[in-house]
């Protein structure tokens, strides 16, 4: 609802018969009916922001009035009409209270999709289909209905909307943004040429947040692995130091026995002598 009719309801009291300027053409459309219409119309906007960020010569929005027809006499005020999502190509991005074609150059969108509901769905497919092919001859007119999963894409020929042909997963190719419009999820999505979702900015973020979460993840456990095998370094060098303590011990002692045995081989070879001067002095040991 408009700035307008909120403060015409606040002082109960009925909008003045006054033809606003140019300059004060504010969107006039009625509140969306479910938050289904809501959710799908940010999907399409933020999904596309974020696909053409590093682009500067588009204007998309939803659920906002595209003055089209420009009117000066007092009974008959500027004609109107509010698609749910539009995109007009070759413009600049900066936000508008409004979509007032007089006052852009003369465009109208190049694409234009509405979301479907029990109570628009006969106008968005005959008189807004209409609309859109005579005056606004926008070249894409997409509808969709997020409940019963209904969807339907026009491309204009000659002046007529032809129904765009469906490729094997039932998505339909826009030749305006260049991408594949279809289903997923029980929502209306875009797609790559390659076949590849265009995510939502959130789910990108939270890709990108796992992606890091998972880069750190293994530069934790790269510098583990490092940790790992330097303490295994240092082990075996250490085990190699206990080894060459050991074999340097083993060698020792072998040099103790070996000089233990020389000790008492000498110590036997002087008692043999003492006895043997012995024998010679006195005689044989008595028994």
């Amino acid at each position: 609802m408009s700035l307008a009719k909120d403060l015409n309801l606040l002082n109960n009291s009925p909008t003045p018969d006054i033809i606003p300027s140019d300059d004060e053409l504010w969107s006039d459309e009625p509140q969306l009916e479910t938050h289904l219409h809501l959710e799908q119309i940010i999907i399409l906007l933020t999904c596309l922001k974020w696909w053409w960020r590093e682009r500067e010569d588009f204007f998309a929005s939803g659920n906002i009035s595209i003055y089209y027809e420009q009117q000066q006499v007092k009974e008959k005020p500027h004609k109107f009409r509010g698609p749910d999502f539009f995109v007009v190509l070759n413009t600049h991005p900066e936000p508008r209270k409004s979509w007032v074609v007089w006052q852009e150059e003369g465009r109208f969108p190049n694409l234009i999709i509405e979301i479907l509901s029990k109570s628009t769905a006969k106008t968005d497919r005959t008189t807004k289909k209409k609309l859109y092919q005579e005056t606004f001859k926008t070249p894409e007119y997409f509808w969709f209905h997020p409940q019963r999963m209904e969807f339907a894409g026009f491309r204009l020929s000659e002046g007529i909307y032809q129904p765009i042909k469906a490729n094997s997963r039932g998505w339909l190719w826009s030749e305006e943004l260049g991408l594949y419009l279809g289903v997923h999820q029980r929502k209306l999505r875009y797609f790559t040429a390659e076949g590849e979702l265009v995510p939502i900015p959130t789910e990108q973020l939270e890709t990108e947040r796992q992606t890091l979460q998972a880069e750190r993840q293994q530069r934790e456990l790269a510098q583990q692995q490092v940790i790992t095998e330097r303490q295994q370094r240092e082990l075996a060098q250490q085990q190699a130091i206990t080894e060459r303590q050991q074999r340097e011990l083993a060698q020792q002692q072998a040099i103790t026995e070996r000089q233990k045995r020389e000790l008492a081989q000498q110590q036997l070879t002087q008692m043999e002598d003492l006895l043997a001067r012995y024998r010679e002095q006195f005689g044989e040991l008595p028994d």
